[in-house]
């Protein structure tokens, strides 16, 4: 009786327009004082309880990282990369724009970001070299999903948050699912090419793909910094998350310069010497392989025995050295002996670039334009953790009353295998998509779907990646996708324009779905490599 009541009431109140976590909430309280012998403080301890989990606490600073990043020129830079990796195929840029959504969805970890970021400026340069806007949205579109299959994934966090499952084996888990989904679209969009006859951008050497991957260098390798500080052991997820949001701020702030009080400043000027530009980049390209360095085998010999900071240092430090002559020499001509008057000359440069930044180092905090990235990131993080909350006061009365647990025997009393019971959890989570919210829905249904998951033999990783692929449809399937009211927002296209044009992509994502459903190797083979199997206490 009180199953069928609590999912009335859920259903009753979402129809009726009340907001996902209301409603969530608002059902709990009133199975918890009227139907359940539960008591009514336990709403309290339960709210608190979810409030202090630590696995949450990733989420704030995803979203945070994620703003800093969602900058135009952190998405034109990772754009001009992927244009000289893949431009030159027939259809190019449509691919080169899917790599653009890949890479940025390794940053972000939100797809309305990745369609945001990159749908902006790639659209608009599809249309100047002829592709239509309905094709550009459409590729837009069911590329930008991958923001919440790439590592690292705010969904992803959600699911963990929910079936205490963990979140690096999630993070690992999304990597090959990932990149297949990516080239499976690429794939799709070379064969319209060749049958539509689409462009192919010009060829311009290993030399430009070198200079549009030193220009997006620094914000591709918060990708490392997340990923290798987790598997290397440094730090947890959420630690993880902390230093992303930092990174993310001094990059965009001190580094690309693309947003507060030096924005535009150049480090480089045009009147700066050509002795004085190369003495820069060499020290430059010493310092930075000394921080990748430092980092990188930070990762890599956390574990070892015998290897030392100062060893680590000096060593780090000879091969930088090493770098900057190598680059002066190849840059400089006049051999060795001039590499003194190169790095004199650029002296200039460091010193009105370290006055800039120290002039306003303290102003970069309180900007206008990171209090709105920060202002807006805390209105997202508060509307998600809200719903999350209410989420797992959800999932508390599911759990005290015992409703899982009932529906598992049916369905096993039913026949219902593993095969048979993930087609029911895609056609589930194809049909709540259309109407939800990712993090709600999952919210929602994972309490319910996970324990019988679990009776029948089905993997937790595996049954994760699952539901995040459901997750990805559901935004770009109306009446709720999101991700195609975003497309029609920077495009100005009709929302049943955009359902149009995504239409013959998504075909491409429901092939994928039955790929990750029956090949559970696809997402557990690489946490499980690294990590070994993930343990579930029934």
């Amino acid at each position: 009786m009180e199953p069928a009541i609590l999912f009335v009431l859920v259903l009753l109140l979402l129809f009726l327009g009340v907001p996902v976590a209301v409603a969530l909430g608002l059902s709990s309280l009133i199975i918890i004082a009227f139907f359940s012998s539960d008591s009514i403080s336990s709403v309290a301890l339960q709210l608190f309880t979810a409030s202090q989990n630590y696995t949450l606490l990733a989420i704030p600073f995803f979203i945070l990282a994620s703003a800093f990043m969602s900058t135009g020129g952190v998405a034109r830079r990772i754009i001009r990369f992927a244009i000289a990796s893949v431009g030159h195929f027939r259809g190019g840029l449509a691919m080169a724009s899917v790599l653009a959504c890949m890479m940025f969805a390794a940053l972000s970890g939100s797809s309305p970001a990745t369609v945001v970021a990159i749908g902006t400026i790639a659209i608009a340069g599809m249309r100047q070299v002829g592709y239509s806007k309905e094709f550009a949205a459409g590729i837009i579109a069911n590329a930008g999903t991958l923001g919440i299959l790439i590592p690292p994934s705010i969904v992803m966090v959600v699911y963990s948050a929910a079936t205490d499952v963990s979140v690096g084996r999630m993070f690992l888990a999304g990597v090959v699912p990932g990149i297949v989904a990516g080239l499976m679209l690429m794939v799709a969009i070379y064969v319209m090419a060749r049958v539509r006859n689409l462009p192919a951008e010009e060829w311009k050497g290993f030399h430009e793909i070198v200079a549009g991957g030193k220009e997006a260098g620094w914000g591709l390798f918060l990708i490392i910094i997340i990923l290798g500080g987790i598997y290397g052991g440094v730090f947890t997820p959420t630690e993880a998350a902390a230093v992303a949001a930092v990174y993310s701020f001094a990059v965009a702030l001190f580094v690309y310069r693309d947003m507060g009080p030096m924005k535009d400043e150049r480090w480089v000027k045009e009147d700066d010497g050509w002795r004085a530009r190369v003495g820069f980049s060499a020290t430059v390209y010493a310092l930075a392989f000394f921080f990748v360095w430092m980092i990188l085998s930070f990762f890599l010999t956390a574990d070892w025995e015998g290897v030392t900071f100062e060893g680590r240092t000096l060593t780090g430090l000879a091969l930088s050295l090493v770098a900057m002559v190598a680059y002066a020499l190849w840059r400089g001509g006049d051999g060795l002996a001039a590499l003194p008057g190169l790095l004199a000359a650029s002296l200039p440069i460091w010193r009105r670039n370290l006055s800039l930044m120290g002039r306003n180092f303290l102003r970069a905090f309180f900007n206008e334009e990171t209090r709105k990235v920060t202002v807006d990131a805390a209105r997202t993080t508060v509307m998600l953790m809200f719903i999350i909350v209410n989420a797992l006061l959800f999932a508390h009365v599911l759990t005290a009353e015992r409703i899982p647990q009932a529906i598992t025997g049916l369905m096993v009393d039913a026949g219902f295998t593993w095969f048979t019971f993930l087609i029911a959890v895609n056609l589930l989570l194809l049909l709540g998509g259309q109407f939800m919210e990712p993090s709600g829905l999952l919210l929602i249904v994972a309490p319910v779907v996970f324990p019988i998951a679990m009776e029948l033999g089905v993997d937790p990783v595996h049954l994760g990646i699952i539901m995040v692929v459901n997750m990805e449809i559901g935004m770009i399937t109306p009446p709720i996708g999101l991700n195609l009211f975003v497309t029609s927002g920077i495009t100005g296209m009709s929302l049943i324009q955009v359902v149009r044009a995504a239409a013959p992509f998504v075909l491409v994502l429901f092939i994928f779905l039955i790929l990750v459903t029956y090949m559970p190797i696809m997402s557990t083979w690489l946490p499980y490599s690294l990590m070994g199997p993930e343990i579930v206490t029934r």
